[in-house]
């Protein structure tokens, strides 16, 4: 199971499970790259 990614902006995202990483990688774009959107494969995909 995933639960870290690792932003570009040099912010590490942690989880708790797969579905808690998407929903604060997804706020984390939100508040801070707006304009950026990903989904859940994407996500995961770059996730580790």
């Amino acid at each position: 199971m995933k639960k870290n990614i690792s932003c570009p902006c040099g912010e590490r995202i942690v989880g708790e499970d797969e579905d808690d990483l998407v929903e604060k990688t997804q706020q984390h774009l939100r508040e801070n790259h707006p304009g950026h959107e990903y989904t859940r494969d994407q996500i995961l995909f770059m996730a580790y």
